[in-house]
C-alpha cells in the first residue's frame, strides 16, 4: 500500500482549502514558512491530528510548504483568489476602535466602548469562519474580545440550540475550536425560531427512514399533545427573550471590567435573513447595540440595513466578500453536524472525555418547557379577538418515555420562575425512562450531582449511536 504523505507548496496570499474525509483523519504540518488557520498562526515543524469530517483553509501571507497525510479520500485545492486581504483590513479598523476606548479617561463613556461587531449573511457564507479570524487576530494582538453566538442552528460555544458568549484570551486552537471553560448559555432549546422544527424527522431520517417515521410522527402527532408540541413549536418570542438576557447580562459584566469593554465583542448570527428573520436580526443589533454590520456576500441583505440603520450614524454596515472556499451544507448534513457537535459535547473531539450515566429518581427532578401552553378560548376573548399561545410561558413536564433520547439543559434558576431569565449550568442526555421504578437515567459530562434539578426542555434530540 503507497504512502499517502504530500507536499503542498503555497505562494504569498495563497490558501489550501481541505476537506477531511469522513472515515479517516488527518495530520499535516507546517514545513516552512508561516501560515494560520482562521487567523491561528500554525506552529512549525509540529505534526496537528484533525478529526473526519473537518473543512477548514490554510492561508499564507508570504509563502509556506505543508505537509500532511490524510488518506486516499482527502480532498484539497489551493486557490490564489481570497478576501483574506479586506478580512485584515477590518481586523486593523476595529483594532484601532479597541485602542481608542482603552485610552478613554472616561469608564462611562461610549468613548470606552470597544467594537461590537454583528457579523450576518445567509447559510453557509462563512460567517462563523470570519468571527473567529477576527476573534483570533485580536486575541493575538492582546485584546480578549467576547465571543456571542446567537446560531442556534450549529453552536460554536456549545451545543445547538443555544444562545452563548465566551471570552477568547487566546487565538482559537485550530482543531479544539472555540474554548468551553467558562461560556455564559442560555437554553432556547430548539434548533429553529421558525414556525414548525422537524428536528425528530430529521434526526431518523440519517438512517434512511424517514418515510416510516414520517408517518408514525403524525400519527403520535395526533395522539400524543407533548410530541405535537415538539413538532410545532416555533417560539419567535423564547428567541428574543434568550438574547435579551444574554445581552443583559453582558452588559452588566463589561460596566465593571474595563479590558473586556474596550476589546469589545464579536456577534455570529443566524443564516435565515428574510421575513421574521431578518426582524431577529435587527433585533440582535439593537438589543447588543452593535455599531458595526459586516453583510457577506448579499447585496441585498445589505442594502436594507444600510436603509433601516442610516438614522443611526454611529453605526457601520460594511458588505465584504464571501470566501470562495465556503460549501454549501445540505439540511442531512446540517443535522448531522448538529449531533457530532453533541457528541463532542459529551466525548470531546478525539473521545478524550468520559461521560457517566447516572440515575434519579422523578422525585428528585423538576421538568419544565417554555411555551406551547394552551390558547385561551374565543369565547373568553374580547370580539374579533384570536386566541394566541403565551409563547414565554412556563409548562411543566411529566416524566415518560417521550423525553429519551433529548437533550435537556440544567438550568441555575433557584425558582421555576427564574428559568428564563437564568443560564444553564450544562446538559444531560436522557438515556432511559422506568415509569414502574420512576426512575431516569441520564448521561453527564461530569459524576456528581446535578448542580440543580430544574431542567428545561426543548426539542433538541440525539441518537447516540
Amino acid at each position: 500500500m503507497g504512502t499517502t504523505m504530500k507536499q503542498v507548496k503555497l505562494e504569498k496570499e495563497c490558501e489550501l482549502r481541505i476537506e477531511v474525509s469522513d472515515t479517516s483523519p488527518l495530520r499535516l504540518r507546517l514545513l516552512n514558512g508561516s501560515a494560520e488557520i482562521f487567523g491561528t498562526e500554525l506552529p512549525p515543524e509540529i505534526w496537528l491530528n484533525f478529526p473526519p469530517r473537518l473543512k477548514f483553509a490554510i492561508f499564507t501571507w508570504h509563502g509556506a510548504t505543508i505537509e500532511m497525510d490524510g488518506g486516499p479520500d482527502l480532498s484539497d485545492y489551493v486557490a490564489d483568489e481570497t478576501p483574506m486581504i479586506s478580512y485584515v483590513n477590518v481586523h486593523a479598523i476595529l483594532d484601532a476602535r479597541r485602542s481608542r476606548a482603552k485610552s478613554s479617561t472616561s469608564s462611562d463613556s461610549e468613548s470606552s466602548k470597544g467594537p461590537k461587531v454583528v457579523v450576518v449573511g445567509p447559510t453557509d457564507s462563512g460567517k462563523s469562519t470570519l468571527s473567529r479570524m477576527l476573534l483570533s487576530w485580536a486575541a493575538k494582538q492582546g485584546w480578549k474580545p467576547t465571543f456571542v453566538d446567537l446560531d442556534i442552528g450549529q453552536g460554536s460555544i456549545t451545543v445547538p440550540a443555544c444562545v452563548a458568549a465566551t471570552p477568547i484570551e487566546m487565538p482559537i486552537d485550530p482543531v479544539e475550536g472555540i474554548p468551553l471553560e467558562m461560556p455564559l448559555v442560555y437554553f432556547y432549546g430548539h434548533t429553529t425560531p421558525r414556525f414548525y422544527t422537524l428536528e425528530i424527522i430529521l434526526l431518523f431520517s440519517l438512517y434512511d427512514f424517514a418515510g416510516f417515521y414520517f408517518l408514525l410522527l403524525l400519527m403520535i402527532t395526533f395522539c400524543c399533545p407533548f410530541f405535537s408540541w415538539m413538532l410545532f413549536s416555533a417560539n419567535v418570542d423564547l428567541y428574543r427573550k434568550v438574547v435579551e438576557e444574554l445581552a443583559k447580562t453582558l452588559k452588566k459584566q463589561f460596566s465593571g471590567n474595563s479590558e473586556s469593554r474596550a476589546a469589545g465583542m464579536v456577534i455570529n448570527t443566524m443564516g435565515w435573513t428574510e421575513g421574521v428573520g431578518y426582524d431577529l436580526l435587527l433585533h440582535a443589533i439593537d438589543t447588543f447595540e452593535a455599531d458595526v454590520i459586516l453583510v457577506l456576500g448579499q447585496e441585498k441583505l445589505c442594502s436594507m440595513l444600510r436603509d433601516v440603520l442610516k438614522s443611526k450614524p454611529k453605526v457601520d454596515v460594511v458588505k465584504l466578500q464571501k470566501s470562495g472556499g465556503v460549501v454549501s451544507r445540505p439540511p442531512k448534513y446540517r443535522q448531522k453536524s448538529r449531533g457530532y457537535r453533541i457528541r463532542e459535547y459529551f466525548y470531546g473531539i478525539a473521545n478524550e472525555l468520559s461521560p457517566h450515566s447516572n440515575i434519579a429518581s422523578f422525585s428528585d427532578l423538576s421538568v419544565f418547557r417554555v411555551g406551547g401552553g394552551p390558547q385561551a378560548p374565543r369565547s373568553a376573548l374580547p370580539i374579533g379577538a384570536e386566541p394566541a399561545a403565551d409563547r414565554t410561558r412556563l409548562v411543566p413536564v411529566n416524566i415518560t418515555p417521550d423525553l429519551l433520547h433529548l437533550v435537556v439543559a440544567v438550568s441555575y434558576a433557584k425558582d421555576p420562575d427564574e428559568i428564563i431569565s437564568s443560564n444553564v449550568a450544562g446538559f444531560i442526555y436522557i438515556t432511559d425512562v422506568d415509569v414502574q421504578r420512576r426512575k431516569i437515567t441520564y448521561l453527564a459530562p461530569s459524576v456528581g450531582e446535578l448542580p440543580s434539578k430544574i431542567l428545561i426542555l426543548g426539542t433538541l434530540a440525539w441518537l447516540e449511536n
